[in-house]
């Protein structure tokens, strides 16, 4: 049922694609669902090309036929579909659980429009029952998870510190969130920490599905 969610919820976000786009890919489970999606749109002939903010979603990406673009030679894109590991009635939103967190946020600040497809477990009241992922310097790790504060683990994979796409490694952090603002203005602050979970005002809309019922949320229009 969840996986049926996440594919309704993508299938209603792809429908804001139109010809000559240039579409920002996420990554994760859920985007794996919107990758699948725009490739569907361009195996029936449509036109876009894209860019990915991991190397796994480029591989899924170019598997599909979708036309991918060095992110480093683009300057904006018009739309970026991604999930989230939660999201508020705020189009407020904690990422990272897939480790792509910093180029899924460079590619969302180079946006026109961002979305966030999710099933109807993602969306919350108040962020802050998931940790954030804060990815750090690997050469200053002791003094920056002194630094976070809440209740920063390390990432591991294999017994290992878990590596980014870009040589980086994660510490997921339990927060009080009661201030969202102020643990990303702090988190900004630190040397070492070169990006974070909070997505706290890149987020334009979410395509939120919930036993196949697909709920548009926009950030000027918050629910309830």
């Amino acid at each position: 049922m969840q996986d049926d969610d996440k594919r309704a919820a993508a299938d209603a976000a792809v429908g804001e694609i139109g010809a000559g786009m240039l579409i920002g890919l996420g990554t994760g489970s859920t985007a794996r669902f919107a990758i699948d999606a725009v490739g569907r749109l361009v195996r029936d002939g449509l036109s876009i090309r894209a860019v990915a903010t991991s190397d796994a979603s480029e591989r899924q990406a170019k598997a599909l036929g979708i036309e991918m673009l060095d992110f480093a030679r683009v300057e904006r894109v018009d739309l970026t579909i991604d999930g989230a590991d939660e999201i508020d009635d705020r189009c407020r939103a904690i990422k990272g659980a897939g480790g792509a967190m910093l180029r899924e946020k460079t590619v969302a600040a180079a946006s026109r429009r961002m979305i966030v497809i999710a099933d109807g477990s993602k969306q919350v009241v108040r962020l802050g029952g998931v940790p954030v992922p804060v990815e750090i310097l690997p050469f200053a790790c002791a003094s920056i998870l002194k630094a976070l504060g809440g209740e920063p683990v390390l990432r591991l994979s294999g017994g290992q510190p878990y590596r980014t796409d870009n040589g980086n490694w994660i510490a997921d952090v339990r927060y009080d969130l009661d201030d969202p603002a102020a643990i990303a203005r702090r988190l900004d602050t630190i040397p070492g920490v070169l990006g974070h979970g909070l997505f706290l005002d890149e987020v334009d809309a979410a395509y939120i599905a919930c036993r196949g019922v697909v709920t548009r949320l926009e950030r000027s229009a918050p629910s309830g």
